[in-house]
């Protein structure tokens, strides 16, 4: 009788290969299914979807690690580096590295959190957004933690519990989820939720430079619209809740249709 084979599971992130976060994932993932890592030679924080056209792009094995077959307690694991964005790096993996298509697509873990309008900015959603696109069921995972020295280790349970499921059930058409943990444990529960409104404010820190003029370095700090509505990821994280926020890749603005037809736009 020939043996099932384990999932194939397509693993990035925006933080680099060798972050705390997707070394986390992997011992967590690694009984689930064969992994293969294709992530960012370096930090890329904030790529969002962003793609690489003005250089080339190349990519390096960093080391490999045999599996046992099903039924073991572990799969087989394959790391890469890539000198390209976390979108870059699905790309690459799903038309070069991957020996087929991979079950689920997977970023993180992200060392801070990429809830409320702030998932538009992240290359961790980005690669989750790379991968609906793509059509593979697909999850980013952030944590409030920002640490190197985070136990993301503490994670495994509600981790384990929310990829078996997309493995199992798939997800919603062009759906894809984000996944936010709160930056202290235990946690109370988790919720489904909507992705909140903020802005930034106070975005850049000018400084002289010695040689004369100005510099800028991007800072600034996130200010919630409505983190007091229970509705959403924003309260769920503020109150020990795991925030799961499920999104569309359809930005479109149906109740919107009525306004425009109203006031002139279509004719």
């Amino acid at each position: 009788m020939k043996e099932a084979k384990k999932p194939l599971i397509l693993l990035s992130n925006d933080d680099g290969f060798d972050a705390t976060g997707i070394g986390a994932l992997i011992k967590i993932l690694r009984p689930i299914g064969d992994i293969i890592v294709v992530a960012p030679e370096g930090g890329r924080s904030g790529s969002s979807l962003s793609i690489t056209g003005t250089v080339p792009v190349k990519y390096n094995k960093e080391y490999e690690e045999e599996g046992g077959k099903e039924g073991s307690d572990f799969g087989s694991l394959t790391v890469y580096s890539c000198s390209g964005t976390p979108c870059d790096c699905v790309k690459m993996a799903l038309e070069f590295l991957m020996p087929r298509r991979p079950d689920i697509v997977i970023g993180g873990i992200n060392h801070g959190d990429n809830a409320a309008t702030n998932a538009h900015y992240s290359g961790t959603i980005g690669i989750a957004i790379e991968g609906t696109l793509k059509s593979i069921p697909s999850v980013g995972f952030s944590s409030c933690a920002f640490s190197n020295e985070e136990d993301f280790l503490r994670l495994d349970k509600h981790i384990c519990h929310i990829v078996k499921n997309v493995l199992k059930n798939g997800l919603p058409e062009k759906v894809f989820l984000n996944v936010n943990f709160p930056d202290h444990f235990p946690f109370k529960g988790t919720r489904i939720c909507r992705m909140g409104m903020g802005d930034w404010v106070d975005e850049w820190i000018e400084r002289d430079h010695p040689r004369g003029g100005k510099y800028f370095w991007i800072a600034g700090s996130f200010k919630s619209f409505d983190g007091h509505d229970e509705t959403t990821d924003i309260w769920a994280l503020n109150n020990g809740f795991v925030a799961i926020t499920p999104i569309t890749l359809d930005f479109t603005a149906y109740e919107s249709f009525q306004f425009l037809k109203d006031n002139g736009f279509e004719g």
